[in-house]
Order: C-alpha cells, then sequence, then structure tokens
C-alpha cells in the first residue's frame, strides 16, 4: 500500500524494498530510479526532487524530470565531438533523396567551403558548444568573401548542424541567421549572337568547332559535352542522347548519370548546325560507337582547364572577352526562349529538374526583346 505523503508516495514492495514515486510540475507521475532497501532513502530521494523542483522555480529555470537529466548526465559523459570530425564524416555519408552518395564533384565543393570558410573558426570546437553567437561573428568575418561564398558557406553550415540535431548530438541548431541563407545573385549574362558564336567557332581548333555550335545551339552542360560519345548522336532523327556526364574530381575524371532524373533527355539538333556535326564525325572522331567526340590529347576526357584555354582565345577573336564557357548553355536557353519555347518545352530542352530555372530564360528572353525595340527605334533617329 502507497503512503501519501507532503511531497510524493512512498510503497513498500513484496520484496521489502521500498519504491517512490512523485507527481512533477507538469502533472507526470515519476518513479525513482531504483528500488530503496531503506525507507529512509526512499524519503531522502523525494527530498531532493522536490528541492529540485523549488530551485527552479525560484531561478525560473525549465525543470528536467529524472529521465531528462539521466539523458543530460549521459551525453555531458559522451567523447566530445568535434565539428571538424563530425563534418567530415557529414560528408563522406551524406545522401541524397535517392540513398545514394553525393557526386564526387559535389564532394569536392564541399571539402573546399568546409577547408576554407567553416573549419578555420569552428574545426576543432565540440559541436554541442557553438552558440548563435558564435556563429553571427564568424558570419560577420566573412564580409571580405563574395555573395556567393558566404551563402555557400552559410547554407553547408546550416545543413551540417541540422544533422547534428537529428543525430542527438545538439538540443537545436545554432544557425538562425536572417536572410544569410538567400541564393546569391547571379551576375548579369550577355547571350551571345550567331555572328558571334560562329566566330567562337570558326577561331577554336577544328577539331572543336562542333563543341560551340553544341554547347550554344543545344544548350549542354559542360559535364554532357565531354562525355559524348559517337552512339549519342542519333542520326536518323538527328538528336543528342543524354545519358551520362562527367565530372572532374581530384584523382581524375568519373563518368556518372547526368546531374539529375530530368538530364536524361533527347536534344533535337537545329538544322543549321547539322551539317558541322556530321563533318565532325566524319573528320575528327575515330571508329567505334563508344569514340569520344571531343577528347582531351591523350584520347581521355577533356578537362575543362583545357577547352577554357581555348575559348579564352576564341571569344577574345569575337570580341566577348566577358563570356565564359556555360554562357553558351544560357545563350542556348535563351534563343529558343525567343523562338517562342515553353516552359516546359524549355524545362526538357536543358535537363532541369524545376520550371524555376526555364522562367529565368523566359524571362531574359523579354528582356532581349525590349533590347531590340529600343536599337530599333534608334535606327529611327538616326535616320530623322
Amino acid at each position: 500500500m502507497a503512503e501519501s505523503r507532503e511531497f510524493g508516495y512512498i510503497r513498500k514492495l513484496p520484496s521489502g524494498r521500498y519504491q517512490a514515486s512523485y507527481v512533477g510540475p507538469d502533472m507526470q507521475r515519476y518513479n525513482g530510479p531504483v528500488t530503496f532497501e531503506a525507507k529512509d532513502l526512499a524519503i531522502v530521494w523525494l527530498h531532493n526532487e522536490k528541492k529540485r523542483i523549488s530551485e527552479a522555480a525560484a531561478d525560473k529555470l525549465p525543470w528536467l524530470s529524472p529521465a531528462a537529466r539521466a539523458e543530460e548526465s549521459r551525453r555531458l559523459s559522451m567523447p566530445k565531438v568535434t565539428f571538424g570530425e563530425y563534418a567530415a564524416r557529414w560528408i563522406d555519408e551524406r545522401r541524397n533523396s535517392k540513398g545514394q552518395p553525393l557526386r564526387p564533384l559535389t564532394q569536392k565543393d564541399y571539402r573546399h567551403v568546409l577547408a576554407t570558410y567553416l573549419v578555420p573558426t569552428f574545426g576543432k570546437r565540440p559541436i554541442d558548444q557553438i552558440a548563435r553567437a558564435d556563429v553571427r561573428a564568424w558570419h560577420a568575418s566573412l564580409s571580405k568573401s563574395t555573395l556567393r561564398s558566404r551563402t555557400k558557406a552559410y547554407g553547408l553550415l546550416r545543413a551540417i548542424m541540422n544533422s547534428a540535431v537529428d543525430d542527438d548530438l545538439i538540443p537545436a541548431s545554432p544557425v538562425h541567421i536572417r536572410g544569410a541563407g538567400a541564393a546569391a545573385t547571379k551576375r548579369p549574362v550577355e547571350p551571345a549572337t550567331p555572328a558571334e558564336i560562329d566566330v567562337v567557332a570558326d577561331t577554336m581548333p577544328p577539331r572543336l568547332r562542333a563543341a560551340v555550335y553544341i554547347a550554344a545551339w543545344c544548350a549542354l552542360r559542360y559535364g554532357e559535352l565531354a562525355e559524348l560519345r559517337r552512339k549519342d548522336i542519333d542520326i536518323v532523327n538527328r538528336q543528342i542522347k543524354i545519358r551520362r556526364a562527367v565530372t572532374f574530381p581530384p584523382g581524375g575524371a568519373v563518368v556518372g548519370p547526368p546531374k539529375s532524373d530530368a538530364g536524361y533527355r533527347d536534344v533535337s539538333i537545329p538544322p543549321h548546325i547539322w551539317p558541322v556535326i556530321e563533318e565532325h564525325l566524319e573528320t575528327w572522331v575515330r571508329p567505334g560507337q563508344n569514340t569520344l567526340l571531343f577528347p582531351g590529347e591523350g584520347r581521355g576526357h577533356m578537362w575543362h582547364s583545357v577547352m577554357g584555354s581555348y575559348f579564352t582565345k576564341a571569344k577574345k577573336a569575337a570580341g566577348r572577352e566577358d563570356l565564359k564557357w556555360h554562357d553558351l548553355r544560357h545563350t542556348g536557353a535563351t534563343m529558343a526562349a525567343q523562338v517562342g519555347a515553353t516552359t516546359a518545352e524549355l524545362q526538357a530542352r536543358l535537363g532541369h529538374s524545376t520550371s524555376v530555372a526555364a522562367q529565368l530564360y523566359q524571362h531574359a528572353a523579354k528582356d532581349r526583346d525590349r533590347q531590340i525595340a529600343e536599337r530599333l527605334s534608334k535606327l529611327i533617329e538616326g535616320g530623322a
């Protein structure tokens, strides 16, 4: 039978031992962690619990139940995991929505951001000792970095700390700065004109001339272009079949699937550049269905930096030193929008998972049309 007291209850068990319990401030009943050999020991336990409740109320602090205190004690007794250790493991073990490891190039990017922006400040610190004030001070110290770099670093830190919450290493993430995770504004891109594309292509080495036309008029990513093989050119339907892409992490080229499921696609080749591709296949591509269309000097994949060295000279000849190789893809997307491609059609042609990027190209096309209209008016003004 339980003995009701001023605070709590004590019950003598058939074994002769005593069980103590009480109703906490949350109106839940809590039993002692063990049964007691003597009644006096049960009374002492109840006295200490009552004292803890009173002190928490007096100091306006949250009260912790016996189970919560035991968990906190266990957590504090565990070896301290540093942020650097956890972050490195996080990159190794991170999986995408399909349960697959991160792509090599993504891992490379994360490790660069981690080493450059996060480890110098947080690397040796126990992950549970990083406070919001520490994060704010760190973010303020990045003032001299580019907006894009700050955004990427903040986003990676937030993702890592959110995972630490899921792993019960910390009770809550300290990464909360309003607006810090906003996407960095991309630099404005002026699409190349068809005439400029011709100059760039004609200035490239002959074996790479077709690469410029495919990148611009078919809007391929560089990794997709560099992995193109003879078997990917559908001569009958005049299409390019995108089934793979190559990335260039440290250690060498890695061939894998396209960037996303939407990246698997068949891209129709504009008729006016088909003769260029046909000539390229006959003149520069070795026999064999697995032969690369644009190999490097050693017949392996051509690294982006190598292609870029040729492109630098070619874009200068076209008077477009502002162009980057990826701007050729942007050019192709914008031109497709200009001729009336819908959002869904752009999304399919470009291999985008969402319609957001495709809509951006449509907006760019509208801006371009406005510029054309203004230039037409200038013709009239000049003739007046």
